[in-house]
């Protein structure tokens, strides 16, 4: 092609030996190993431009993409790094005008194998920026459009890369990709194709149903409706071109909306329910029927972050001639964060503890209050499931993947409150401005956090055993769904960057009283899985001795971690990079203490056991608790 050389060649390597397990018990599926591995292997070579484009600095604070370059020729006394925001080249036809078309706009064509019916959408997906690149001085700055036809340009291809494309391709794999190539040099974007799999129509309408299925009666329809799906290919395109604008995740953007507002259709048709396309907030699960939310509003769109980080990313500044005198422009740009919220971007380096910065999660200005609304939600959805997936003549297929994916969206809002313990709030901000980067979040939220995981997660969720589901797609298994959604929300709390924030937040607290402690945690959680230990009669469910067993394996998990074996070939110097995470001395003080309370209560419980089950599970508890303790003994 004019600007690129595609290659392709297949390469045989020398197959490794078969590991001693794989020698002594071959699978019979197995391929027949010849001594020998051939790949298929491609690489692809652009051009890059021969007029650089100017370069834009990047800002934490903005979530662009970025290059990154080591200048040794400046004066700041060490190797200093340079970054630049990876953006397309817009430039302004008319340079004097507020608003002009560009000199060369940004043009994705829709592959030809996409299915008809969803052409359209796809192109709505694309232009769905224009509004957001007007903000930025440049009018129709990206457009939709059809390749010509074989007859008008036998020539064209979409391997040629002065042609991007949204692909349409064959495939199982739920997801959707947006890379784009770029100038090492400058970050200038000269070509990107959009990777949508068709399988990714299947992940949409599963989303759709286990998150909003109670508000739109076309969820419960399946196959969903054209319409639907169209709207949920639209958005998720919308997603991608976001990537290939040079567009981050902004995870942090959906808690930066007071959680009321998502139940509001006057903010929501005004803002929508999280500030950009960019975060995977998904759909307003937090929305209740009684709400009146327009269908329409249930689906994320572009939004105030999108445009702002267009504006602050694509603008020209025509009396800059460096990016260094652009430096002025774009900080009192970024500063605008300090006044509106949702302007802001996640912090790099937060290392997961602040809990508005969540995949997944819509209204985590408050996790509690909107997992609250989310669990109303899906309690109203299970009885839809049969209804929805359950078709004469056809297996149950359907209704088994939908139930376990609601099981699945049940325990991931659960997981977003779990993150709120020994979390802090963050916010990037360079010199100047007012304020701490972080805040750990107050003891009461944290508490309360605790108290609400001990009453909807770890508490048996009797509104899943619904036998009328349960009979048509396993004969056994409920138990194990279920204790493996719990034990994921209790394993996130018992993080060991959590529980070393927790030791480090109290260290610090000079004696406020507003820390929440590890201690005081740990009991909590004791307090609530193991709730039935203080009762007159005591008498534990099937499900609940299961999630006390893996309570204890968590704990043990924590005092004796697993030995891991190293990577062949690796130095044993390097063991402790590659090993388990281990827990600070505190960390495992506090456990075994905990250990030594459970032991004594559950001692206490004993003569009170309802059933001969009930004995035998704490007698093995006690069991558990003593190998833990002591190790040495097994």
């Amino acid at each position: 092609f004019p600007e690129n050389v595609e290659v392709e060649a297949t390469l045989t390597y020398p197959a490794p030996p078969p590991t001693a397990a794989q020698a002594q018990a071959p699978s019979p599926f197995a391929p027949t190993v010849s001594g020998t591995a051939s790949l298929l292997m491609h690489w692809s070579m652009v051009k890059l431009p021969e007029q650089l484009m100017m370069p834009r600095l990047a800002d934490k604070r903005i979530g662009f993409f970025s290059i990154q370059q080591l200048d040794y020729g400046r004066p700041e006394q060490r190797a200093q790094e340079r970054r630049y925001i990876v953006r397309w080249r817009l430039e302004k036809k008319d340079p004097t005008a507020a608003i002009s078309e560009p000199v060369k706009p940004i043009v994705y064509y829709v592959d030809p194998a996409t299915p008809d019916w969803l052409k359209p959408w796809v192109k709505r997906g694309i232009e769905a920026w224009q509004p957001a690149f007007e903000a930025a001085g440049f009018r129709r700055a990206i457009v939709a459009a059809d390749p010509p036809t074989p007859q008008q340009d036998p020539d064209w291809a979409p391997e040629d890369a002065r042609y991007s494309v949204v692909r349409w391709l064959p495939s199982t794999v739920e997801n959707a990709q947006g890379p784009n190539v770029h100038d090492p040099r400058t970050g200038e974007i000269v070509e990107s194709d959009i990777y949508m799999y068709h399988n990714i129509m299947n992940l949409q309408r599963s989303w759709y149903f286990t998150q909003v299925g109670h508000l739109d009666l076309r969820a419960r329809m399946w196959p969903v409706p054209d319409s639907l799906m169209g709207r949920l290919v639209e958005f998720v395109v919308a997603h991608e071109v976001g990537h290939t604008l040079g567009y981050q995740h902004d995870q942090k953007g959906s808690s930066t909306y007071p959680v009321d507002s998502l139940r509001s259709r006057t903010w929501i048709q005004r803002m929508g329910h999280a500030p950009s396309i960019m975060d995977y907030s998904r759909f307003n699960y937090v929305a209740q029927p009684e709400d009146g939310i327009g269908l329409e509003d249930l689906i994320p769109r572009i939004g105030p972050w999108d445009t702002y980080t267009t504006r602050w990313g694509y603008t020209p500044i025509p009396e800059a001639r460096t990016p260094d005198e652009e430096r002025a422009t774009l900080d009192r740009w970024a500063r605008e964060q300090d006044a509106v919220p949702w302007y802001r971007f996640s912090l790099s380096d937060s290392r997961g503890a602040d809990p508005g910065d969540q995949t997944e999660a819509v209204g985590d200005a408050d996790p509690v209050k909107a997992t609250g609304w989310g669990i109303r939600s899906i309690k109203q959805i299970v009885p839809l499931l049969v209804p929805a997936t359950v078709h004469d003549g056809e297996d149950y297929d359907d209704l088994s993947l939908m139930y376990g994916r609601l099981i699945n969206q049940w325990a991931t809002e659960l997981r977003h409150v779990a993150i709120l313990v020994g979390g802090a709030d963050a916010q990037e901000k360079y010199a100047g401005q007012d304020g701490a980067r972080y805040r750990p979040w107050p003891r009461a939220r944290q508490k309360d956090a605790v108290r609400f995981l001990n009453e909807n997660a770890f508490a048996t969720p009797t509104f899943f055993l619904v036998n009328d589901v349960l009979r048509k797609i396993e004969v056994e298994g409920t138990l194990r769904r279920i204790n493996a959604a719990q034990s994921g929300v209790l394993n996130t709390l018992f993080n060991d960057r959590r529980l070393e924030r927790l030791v480090e937040f109290e260290a610090l607290d000079n004696h406020n009283g507003d820390a929440y402690g590890l201690v005081e945690m740990l009991a909590d959680v004791r307090g609530g899985i193991w709730s039935e230990l203080a009762a007159t009669r005591v008498a534990i469910d099937a499900f609940r001795r299961e999630l006390q067993r893996s309570y204890l394996a968590a704990v043990r998990a924590k005092l004796t971690p697993p030995a891991q074996a190293l990577p062949a070939g690796l130095p044993a110097q390097l063991a402790q990079q590659f090993g388990p995470a281990r827990a600070t001395s505190d960390i495992k003080a506090a456990f075994r203490s905990e250990m030594r309370a459970l032991d004594a209560a559950i001692q206490r419980a004993l003569p009170r056991a309802a059933d001969r089950m009930t004995r035998a599970a704490l007698e093995d508890a006690r069991d558990q608790i003593r190998d833990i303790l002591e190790p040495e003994r097994r």
